[in-house]
């Protein structure tokens, strides 16, 4: 999967990589050649004292490091352009993949599982490349090139490669398989950290309500224990790596050395070469370490791509058409043919059969006890989810065969959690309509019954908005919300028990101010209360998964038994007369 993402996400940057690989040839070259100037200067300019000589080869030698560091300058600067825009680009693809998700994919994954994907994922594909483009072109640059130099200096010194690379090679190769499983426990266990800690912040009111802190702290504390544990692990592992590598390097230095000084003694070797063969056996086995480095970023990367590949290639349940219907024939009208819902692997359908329509200027009530499908069946009808059998009309056609965009349009969806995003309360209200006015909104606020609270802000429009809507009341959050469906005008209104935080008096204003509004409009609204849908056109009853009655109050109050009870559970009998 690595090798997948690389080939399609750096196709737009070769020539950034054409530019690096000739850079970082360019430096490599360029370093390979110092060691042999330097054994020019011992051999020919100390030993006969010719400080011309040193002087001409040394301005030579500081010349070509000038150009070394500027092309490794470069090197980097196109490598981190590459990497940075490889990760810009991975992010975007997973974001816009998950933005065409439904509810089923986001919940196998779950969100701190894909926020660990979009950042910590990408970062270590990213640090891969990174590093690629900055070490590892160079590498094999370097250890061909320290090879060549060494046997034209010296051949049987180069003999202590045979042994020297060998070594250093097993050992960094132990070493790094026994890493590959540990990073992708690494990964799961920072999936599982982000996941107590979101919880923990989301719902922070009910662990102080129910005094659990100390429970909540152990548990967070097991889960940042286990990935402790296993940074540790991997820690020690890579702690291996540079002792291993300066062992093997040193061990080599001093094997050349000894070995030298007898073909420096019997007049086969200059002092000069055997400075040379040294610095190239140092390059050579830091050119292996630099790719050891590498190799220890691999496996990691690989788990990281695995992950970013499973949400990359995972198909949405919901399938867009590609050339969807603009074009409807009447405006408004939703209906639903025999709609059946069943999550996969699930024994029973969560709905079965669901048959009823809701006209434009009227308001269809859908209520029911808890655990009945009422917002699943809701969730239908923007694409939340998609029926499993029978089909779910708008204007006469099938959501399916709709333009997503067209769809989405028609609909104004005030969810049962209300959701506000960080800004303020303009740039809320204008999230379905970015061109309404202020008086458009104020408008809307009326209507919703939030102009009197928004109003006593210092900012009134510009008041800031926390992520969530956490600074304003429940109450606050669903007029909120209630006002920005309100300001986008769509042709049907879907209010999922939207109005079960306001206080009686509040719902009934808003009720009234929402039938002026809205009366030419098809309305559906889902409701816990019977006092919030009791003046509907048409109510739909619905007992596990099944519609049990549709008509009027006062039909299914003579019709509908599950009705009558809902009924007298909640209201008295003058109430209900």
């Amino acid at each position: 999967m690595l090798g997948k993402i690389l080939v399609r996400y750096l196709k737009p940057f070769w020539p950034l990589l054409i530019a690096v690989v000739v850079f970082q040839a360019a430096q490599s070259i360029a370093a390979l050649s110092l060691p042999n100037l330097n054994a020019d200067i011992i051999d020919d300019g100390v030993v006969t004292g010719d400080t011309g000589f040193i002087l001409r080869t040394g301005a030579l030698m500081l010349g070509i490091t000038l150009v070394q560091i500027g092309c490794a300058i470069a090197a980097v600067y196109f490598g981190a352009r590459t990497a940075m825009g490889l990760g810009r680009d991975l992010r975007g693809a997973i974001f816009h993949r998950v933005g065409q998700f439904s509810e089923r994919e986001v919940s196998k994954f779950g969100a701190p599982s894909l926020i660990t994907r979009t950042t910590n994922d990408v970062q270590q594909v990213q640090m891969l490349v990174l590093m690629t483009c900055t070490m590892l072109i160079a590498t094999p640059i370097q250890a061909v090139g320290g090879v060549v130099f060494a046997l034209r200096e010296d051949v049987q010194l180069s003999l202590i490669l045979v042994v020297a690379v060998p070594v250093l090679l097993l050992g960094m190769s132990f070493i790094i398989v026994r890493m590959v499983p540990l990073f992708r426990v690494m990964q799961t266990r920072i999936d599982t950290v982000n996941r107590v800690l979101r919880e923990q912040l989301t719902g922070m009111r009910v662990v102080r309500a129910f005094v659990r802190e100390p429970m909540e702290r152990e548990r967070f504390g097991v889960a940042n224990d286990e990935l402790t544990e296993t940074a540790l692990r991997t820690g020690r592992l890579f702690a291996l790596m540079f002792p291993m590598v300066m062992l093997v390097l040193n061990v080599s230095s001093v094997a050349v050395l000894w070995f030298g000084a007898f073909r420096v003694e019997a007049g086969d070797l200059q002092i000069g070469s055997l400075i040379a063969f040294l610095s190239y056996l140092i390059q050579i086995l830091m050119a292996v370490m630099m790719a050891t480095f590498i190799a220890v970023l691999l496996p990691r990367a690989a788990v990281s791509a695995d992950r970013i590949g499973e949400v990359l290639q995972t198909e949405p349940s919901v399938v867009m058409p590609e050339h969807g219907i603009t074009d409807l024939p009447r405006v408004g009208q939703v209906e639903l043919r025999g709609a059946t819902f069943s999550y996969p692997g699930a024994e029973q359908p969560v709905l079965r059969d669901l048959s009823f329509t809701a006209e434009r200027g009227k308001t269809t009530a859908i209520i029911g006890s808890t655990g009945s499908g009422k917002t699943t069946l809701v969730n239908l009808l923007p694409r939340l989810f998609d029926v499993t059998g029978g089909a779910v009309l708008v204007d006469g056609v099938d959501v399916r065969e709709l333009d997503p965009d067209v769809l989405w349009s028609k609909i104004g969806l005030v969810p049962q959690r209300a959701y506000l995003f960080s800004g303020t309360v303009a740039s809320n209200l204008r999230y379905g309509n970015p061109d309404a006015t202020d008086e458009e909104l104020w408008a809307a606020l009326e209507i919703a019954q939030g102009r009197d609270f928004v109003e006593r802000m210092p900012e009134k429009l510009e008041a800031p908005i926390a992520q969530g809507g956490t600074n304003v009341s429940g109450g606050q959050r669903q007029r909120l919300a209630i006002a920005r469906a309100l300001v986008k005008r769509p042709e049907i209104y879907v209010f999922d028990d939207s109005f079960s935080a306001l206080d009686t008096a509040t719902d009934q204003r808003l009720r009234a101010a929402l039938a002026r509004e809205v009366r030419d409009a098809t309305v559906i609204v889902v409701a816990q209360r019977v006092s919030t849908i009791i003046d509907a056109d048409q109510i739909v009853v619905m007992e596990d998964g099944a519609v049990v009655g549709i008509g009027t109050h006062d039909e299914l109050l003579q019709s509908s038994e599950e009705y009558a009870e809902i009924v007298s559970s909640q209201l008295s009998v003058e109430e209900v007369a």
